[in-house]
């Protein structure tokens, strides 16, 4: 059975979804982006506008992108550009088929995690507590570890260092944290999606205590 977020037209939920994160603090002013497949267009994705305050979206604040070629194929304004972060969403669509959303925020608590870590550190141990099993992580004192990529100025370069890394070597978890930046989620369905940032923004918050 589809959950609330899965029920509703695609760009609808993702307005819902950003205001709540915003309230959360995990989208302030214009920060962090959202895209979900483009229901009819699995090849493509809806993603939001650059520059726009994630409180306050409406549904024709988003533009849909082609997943292969990264083109903008349908805008419902002319000066709507895509998010800075659309080609790191773009290669989660095409490492992952089965992705059917991909959340990107900024929290204050994963920006303490990684202030303290190395720049030159690849992974942040992830926790063997209960809320794992949110990740389908299900063994027991589970050893795994959130992929830590460097925060470069061209966004296109971490795509391509997340397109690399995860060709050769499968995350543990559907997630990616870029140091001093923010958090990075995929899954199946807007639901699981969201499902699955809440579960991840809980681990780090409590790294951050245990720091």
């Amino acid at each position: 059975m589809a959950t609330q977020f899965d029920q509703m037209p695609t760009r609808q939920a993702l307005c819902q979804i950003a205001n709540d994160f915003h309230q959360r603090g995990w989208m302030a002013g214009t920060a962090g982006n959202l895209s979900a497949r483009a229901n009819g267009h699995p090849d493509c994705f809806w993603i939001t506008t650059s520059g726009l305050p994630k409180g306050q979206l409406e549904p024709s604040d988003f533009l849909q992108i082609n997943a292969a070629t990264g083109d903008v194929t349908h805008r419902f304004h002319d000066q709507n550009k895509p998010s800075a972060e659309t080609s790191i969403h773009q290669t989660i669509y095409q490492l992952y088929p089965d992705a059917g959303a991909c959340f990107h925020v900024h929290s204050v608590e994963a920006c303490v995690c990684t202030s303290k870590i190395s720049t030159e550190q690849t992974i942040i141990p992830l926790p063997a507590i209960e809320m794992l099993k949110g990740l389908e992580v299900w063994e027991a004192n589970p050893d795994v570890g959130l992929p830590l990529f460097e925060n470069l100025p061209e966004v296109p370069a971490i795509a391509d260092h997340i397109k690399q890394r995860f060709h050769d070597t499968p995350p543990d978890v559907p997630a990616l944290m870029i140091h001093n930046h923010g958090i990075t989620v995929w899954g199946t369905s807007l639901q699981q999606t969201y499902n699955r940032l809440e579960i991840v923004e809980f681990l780090m918050r409590y790294l951050a205590q245990q720091r």
